[in-house]
Order: C-alpha cells, then structure tokens, then sequence
C-alpha cells in the first residue's frame, strides 16, 4: 500500500512540475505528444455575444465568455488574429435556421431549448493554433490557419475558438490574418456552388457561358475571379456603382439591375451554361428561361428554403416541404439548391488556387473591404 502511494505521489509530483515548465507528456500508443497549456488555467475570454435572437441591441460584449476545451481528439484551439462576418451571421442573429442548427448542435435533444446561448457569431476566422487534440497530426502549436466555421458552432467573434482539424488549412504566407478572415466562407461557398455543384474545373470551363446574379458581393466577386482564371465568359448583375469594381475583377459583361427591369436586358443575350443565384426571390421565375435548353444546362441558388421551412414548420413538416419544392423545380430544369460543407479539402484547394492567381490579393483586399462594410453595418 505503501508503494502505491509512493508511486501516485511520484507522478503527481512529475505532473505538477511538468505543468509549471508550461507543458505536459502524454503517451498516446507508443508515441509521445507534448500538450501544451498556460501557467494559470484560462476559463474565460473576451467575446461578443448574444443571448436571444434579434436586431442589432442583442450583441453584447464580455470579458467573461466561456473558454473554448477540446471535446474531442481531432480537435484544435485557434487564437483569433482576425474574423469575418457574413450576411448568414446577421440572419441567424435574427433567428434563422435555428430550429436547424439546433438540431444539429444537440441532435438527441437532451438540453434545454436556448442551451446555444450565450452565442458567438462569425464564420471566418484567420489565426495561430494554440492547442491540438492527441489525434492530431497535420498541425502544430504556432502554425499560421484559416478556416470557414459550421454555423452550428461558436463563432469567431471571440479570443478562441475550436474546432475540429478537417475545417482548418494552412493560411496562405502571402496574406495578412485580416485579409485571410475575409476569404474562407465565401471563397468555399463559390467553390461548393460551381465545382461541387456544377462541376466547372479548368479543364472544362473555358467555352462556358455564366450568369452570376448579385456579383459584387463576397461569393460572387470570388467567383468572377475563379472562373476567368479558368477561362468562362462571365456575365454579372450589379448596381451602377459597383460595375467598376466587377470589370476590376474580370466580368465580361454587366448588367445593371437598377436601370431596369434586369430580366429583359439578360433576355438579349446569348443562353447561359450556368446561373449562380446570390439573390434568391422572385429572381426563379424569370433566370431559369435564361438557360441553354437540352444541354445539361444548371441553375444554382444560394438561397435554399430548408432553414425557413425548418422555421416555420418543424424540422420533419420542414423536410418534407422543402422536399416537395425542390421536386417541383427539378422537374422543370436541373435546378440545385448549393450547400457550404467547410473542409480542410475545400478550403485547401480553394489556398491552393488564390496562390496562382494574379488576382488573389486583390480579391482578398476586397472582400475584406466587404466584411468591414458589413461589420459597421450590423454595429449601427
């Protein structure tokens, strides 16, 4: 008995100085991992955050937000050098999706209904890995990354975040962490949207014609890029004081919506390839005639009524609805609803094409410029 206490008092005693020199051992199979961790124990951080769901009075600053644990063995902890917004954050500030996101943040529906708050928004986040989970192995304390994080997850609006090592890449050395957090979401959604969706890649893209509707914004100024340097012949709709800003970036035409009915003007022009759908709405009833008939021509919305429907009806009525609309509008061309699914193989690939672009830094100053423009917005 004697000699177990002596040995549990050896090990504490080689953890206590361990943990004083700032790091912990721990073997994982035959290996050894060094586990990092702080002189004085963090539990709280700096965030904003929100408590209900609402307008632009429900974001509240603290110093006392709950400091992100690993839950997991593939999991990281980033230290936040910079964040981005994106329109989805002020939506679900308001409410939207949150029947959905519920779900899948608690799918056995053992917590509470409200258990998300206090809740953290951002979906970008550029930054330094403070701390890695014993199954991770591409990434190591101080590595420079950037990712596009799940909606359903605590944002990037906060000192730390975690998340798990598939959402995360390398950042690019030749961008800042300000102009990467202004990348990832929108440049993953433009690439689930046209290469996962649509199936354009450079091989395949040069003789195609592309609408893209709303393309002076994040996902679509992305996209104008993507798809010149793979050679299509990019048509965009914008407001007139943002057809410089498209040209800038490469569109071949523009088409200005507040001119006139927008739907007559593309009318004239030749059919189209592909339609990216940043604007959702009424634009459905009209876009789809744009397309080339019988040649496997695809319209592609950003704006998918699951969330709503989730909303509005329940998560199984919500389904089903969504369900039967999709079906209906499949029936009358090869209609796609596009969905964002942040991967370290997506986001990779997309740090690996802004590397080669001329363009690249232009594009991220740009966008950048975007999630500034929709910070000041959500805070007046």
């Amino acid at each position: 008995m004697n000699a177990a206490k002596q040995i549990m008092c050896n090990r504490w005693f080689h953890l206590v100085k361990q943990y004083n020199a700032s790091s912990m051992v721990f073997s994982h199979g035959c290996h050894k991992r060094l586990f990092s961790t702080s002189r004085s124990r963090m539990t709280v951080m700096p965030a904003w955050v929100i408590d209900t769901y609402g307008g632009n009075d429900v974001l509240r600053f603290t110093r006392n937000a709950s400091f992100p644990i690993l839950n997991y063995p593939n999991e990281v902890i980033v230290q936040v050098h910079a964040a981005g917004l994106n329109p989805i954050d002020v939506s679900m500030r308001g409410g939207y999706g949150a029947s959905s996101l519920s779900m899948k943040r608690d799918p056995l529906n053992l917590n509470q209904k409200g258990s998300e708050f206090p809740l953290v928004l951002g979906r970008d986040v550029s930054g330094v890995v403070m701390e890695c989970g014993l199954d991770v192995k591409y990434f190591k304390e101080g590595d420079e990354v950037w990712a596009a994080i799940p909606p359903w997850k605590q944002g990037s609006l906060a000192e730390f975040v975690c998340l798990s090592a598939n959402e995360v890449s390398l950042k690019p050395k030749s961008l800042s962490h300000s102009a990467a957090a202004a990348l990832p979401y929108v440049a993953a959604t433009a690439w689930s949207a046209l290469v996962n969706t649509c199936g354009l890649t450079p091989e395949n893209s040069a003789e195609k014609r592309i609408l893209i509707l709303g393309g002076s914004g994040g996902v679509g100024t992305f996209a104008i890029q993507m798809l010149k340097a793979w050679g299509g012949h990019v048509t965009v709709t914008c407001s007139k004081d943002a057809e410089r800003l498209v040209r800038g970036l490469g569109a071949d035409h523009v088409v200005d919506y507040s001119a006139g009915p927008v739907e007559l003007a593309l009318g004239t022009l030749e059919k189209f390839d592909v339609i990216l759908d940043n604007v959702g709405g009424d634009t459905e009833s009209w876009a789809l005639g744009l397309l080339k008939p019988w040649s496997g021509a695809k319209y592609v919305t950003l704006v998918t009524p699951f969330l709503q429907n989730t909303d509005l009806l329940g998560i199984a009525d919500g389904m089903m609805q969504t369900g039967i609309t999709v079906a209906s509008k499949a029936l009358k061309a090869y209609y796609i609803y596009a969905r964002l699914e942040p991967s370290a193989g997506l986001v990779l690939a997309v740090s690996s094409w802004h590397c080669s672009t001329e363009h690249s830094r232009f594009a991220a100053l740009t966008l950048e410029l975007h999630c500034m423009q929709k910070l000041t917005l959500a805070a007046m």
